[in-house]
């Protein structure tokens, strides 16, 4: 059975909402509500990020924080340096700022993987989600170097060079707050 874990991505820049990951949803700071949603799932979670939050939410993030080496450098560098930091098989990457993203969408994912897999991403409205999937760390970091060497690296550019498997979901998992406005709807 392959080891499994979660990396929470927190270090993007939130140039249109400033501290988003701090900002309170339900009572609970939004990177605090992700990281219980994903570590209900019962895999370790690291959390990905420039560093620190306020004491008072670093208090209740118990998990390793990886400190991104190449800050502003998208999500995918972020994830390709957490798969040369964690040892698992497969790895969860999930953005901090999805915070509807539950214990069972990963397991609905991770069920659904299979052998020959390197992905499985969600899919919805013909939309794919490559910030709430799941990757082969072997086969990212493969891929990851050699699309860093190029220059170039976004998430869909590397789902495109992984044997992805897509899988149909809901797409209330797959709010993504990038302005205050699209905190309606949350607060639970």
């Amino acid at each position: 059975m392959a080891s499994t874990a979660v990396v929470l991505l927190a270090g993007g820049r939130a140039t249109r909402f400033p501290n988003k990951l701090e900002h309170v949803i339900g009572g609970r700071p939004m990177v605090v509500r992700s990281f219980e949603r994903v570590r209900a799932a019962g895999w370790p979670v690291y959390i990905a990020g420039k560093g620190s939050f306020s004491p008072e939410t670093d208090a209740r993030l118990d998990a390793p924080l990886l400190l991104d080496r190449h800050p502003g450098g998208g999500p995918c560098r972020a994830f390709l340096d957490a798969c040369g930091a964690v040892n698992a098989d497969r790895l969860f990457a999930i953005a901090a700022d999805q915070p509807n993203v539950d214990a069972a969408l990963l397991h609905r994912l991770a069920s659904a993987w299979q052998d020959g897999d390197d992905a499985v991403v969600p899919e919805h409205e013909g939309r794919l989600e490559p910030l709430a999937a799941l990757y082969a760390r072997r086969a990212f970091l493969r891929e990851g170097f050699a699309l860093r060497a190029a220059g170039t690296g976004s998430m869909h550019e590397m789902i495109a060079r992984l044997a992805t498997r897509r899988l149909p979901c809901e797409g209330e998992h797959f709010a993504n707050v990038n302005r205050p406005d699209e905190l309606r709807g949350l607060n639970a």
